[in-house]
């Protein structure tokens, strides 16, 4: 009986322990979802933006991106293709394809927020590109 009692304890400590990880977890999230609703990402820089003093800027590279949307938009070439010129895999190019980050914008949560970032690209040229991406029967990963 001693034995069981002292399992019951152990299980009923356990339980305890669950629920506030649980609830830190969730405060956690609040708090990305609270940050990314501000315009902050919750990630590393994509591709085309660094990180100074703390705020997504374009980087050296940024033109790049424009590039990448561009080609795929205007030229006939198979995402293969425009992935190796680029020296990414194809599901690297697709992830830039539909990343909102280059119109300003910031996904969390399965929520898109303003961001306080610079655009790359305009929305027009962002929007053109998942129009074709759909058409082709191109999803995302």
């Amino acid at each position: 009986m001693e034995e069981i009692e002292k399992l019951r304890k152990e299980n009923e400590n356990l339980k305890q322990e669950t629920e506030r990880l649980k609830s830190i977890k969730e405060n956690q999230k609040k708090a990305m979802i609270e940050k990314a609703s501000q315009g902050f990402p919750m990630s590393r820089p994509a591709f085309g933006y660094k990180f100074v003093n703390g705020k997504l800027t374009p980087a050296e590279n940024f033109r790049e991106v424009e590039e990448i949307f561009e080609k795929f938009l205007i030229e006939n070439i198979s995402l293969t293709k425009l992935a190796q010129k680029h020296n990414f895999s194809v599901n690297g190019l697709k992830k830039i394809l539909k990343n909102f980050t280059y119109i300003g914008k910031i996904k969390f949560n399965n929520q898109i927020h303003d961001g306080n970032h610079q655009p790359i690209i305009s929305s027009t040229l962002f929007n053109h590109v998942q129009n074709k991406l759909e058409r082709l029967g191109i999803k995302k990963n």
